[in-house]
């Protein structure tokens, strides 16, 4: 039991028999301080936490309510693929087209004016230090915030704006749109009897050199490095093709193309540091896939 001096005063907190501490520091009183009411440590900072919090979730719930958009794997030879950055980096996209930004001044386009964009952003909080918190009555900085939001927008607009018009000149559809619908008419269509045996064909000489010419070649691109393709997207699997195709076929069709694959693999390959013996090699193995 314990005891204590019959002068002294103790304090419980609850039923808990703990002494209340009285030396714990007093938090400051703001309200003399004109736009102040509160310590920015640890008040401030973390009801700022708190919205940053629920603005991410909001962010986590929107990515993960749909999928990316996934186009085709990528072809050197497709030249009629336009190139679009995300959303957000559409103004600084649409930025390079103009002529002061682009060509001999791609460095004034991609460096000086972000630069000088994103720098006084950041440099904002340290020039205008002022009291006044009103936006009318600091008009150089409101004038300036206002004036990058419209740049922003318009430029945003006139790049998306630009990209519509040049799908609707060339009658291009974009690839994520256009793989969604094949692979949505790939479900849709009746399987074919056999397509689940034919999904289990092996790899043919799987310790061949020619296997890793064609890991190097322009073939992976599409019919991937398992030589399965993508059948739901039209581009058929490899493993089996020598009942279908000789060597002679093979090499024509890696110059010439056939059906939905463009003409100039062959060529493609080789700029991928491929010689025509290793291409003819390639041609050989695949030719030898046939099944078991």
């Amino acid at each position: 039991m314990a005891h204590h001096k019959s002068d002294e005063k103790i304090v419980y907190v609850g039923d808990s028999r703990v002494r209340k501490k009285s030396d714990r520091p007093v938090p400051p009183d703001y309200s003399a301080y004109p736009g102040k009411s509160e310590a920015f440590i640890p008040n401030f900072l973390l009801k700022e936490w708190m919205v940053g919090a629920v603005v991410l979730v909001g962010y986590m719930v929107l990515v993960m309510s749909e999928a990316a958009p996934l186009g085709y794997p990528a072809d050197p030879t497709n030249t009629q693929f336009i190139p679009m950055p995300d959303w957000y980096f559409l103004f600084l996209y649409q930025l390079l087209k103009y002529p002061y930004t682009s060509e001999h001044f791609k460095v004034l386009g991609t460096l000086v004016v972000p630069g000088i964009a994103f720098g006084s952003l950041l440099l904002a909080p340290f020039l205008d230090r002022g009291p006044e918190r009103r936006f009318y009555r600091r008009p150089i900085a409101s004038s300036l915030m206002i004036l990058s939001i419209m740049a922003t927008i318009y430029l945003t607009v006139v790049s998306w704006s630009h990209y519509q018009e040049e799908l609707k000149a060339k009658g291009i559809i974009p690839e994520h749109i256009k793989r969604e619908e094949e692979l949505k008419a790939g479900k849709a269509a009746p399987k074919p009897a056999g397509a689940q045996k034919a999904a289990t064909i092996a790899i043919v000489d799987e310790g061949n050199k020619a296997f890793d010419i064609y890991k190097k070649s322009t073939c992976v691109q599409c019919h991937g490095q398992d030589l399965k393709g993508m059948p739901a997207a039209g581009i058929p699997q490899l493993r089996g093709v020598g009942d279908i195709h000789d060597e002679t076929k093979i090499v024509d069709i890696m110059k010439n193309g056939f059906n939905k694959m463009p003409a100039g693999q062959w060529d493609a390959s080789k700029a991928n540091g491929l010689t025509d013996a290793d291409l003819t090699a390639l041609a050989k193995w695949l030719a030898a896939q046939k099944k078991q």
